[in-house]
């Protein structure tokens, strides 16, 4: 519901009387959005992308850090409750 401002009425979207694009029409304008969003795309320079890399690396590290700490932990944790396989 969207409120009409020149006399206050409620009225359903899209009831403003414009009509819908029709489906080739709604297909270009998708891909003259999308050009114009890649012309927003800035390339890092050399020294940003190998520190984007470095703290990307390093974050992998410490979550593989993380997830076997707590698969070692919680296998631990498994044989002391159930015993040593036989």
């Amino acid at each position: 519901m969207v409120q009409d401002a020149a006399n206050g009425e409620i009225v359903a979207a899209g009831a403003n009387g414009e009509k819908k694009p029709g489906f080739f029409a709604r297909i270009v304008i998708f891909f003259r959005q999308v050009i114009a969003e890649l012309r927003k795309v800035v390339t890092p320079t050399r020294s940003e992308l190998l520190k984007f890399t470095v703290v990307v690396l390093g974050f992998v590290v410490v979550m593989m850090g993380l997830v076997y700490g707590l698969d070692y932990l919680f296998s631990w944790v498994a044989t002391v409750v159930f015993g040593v396989p036989a």
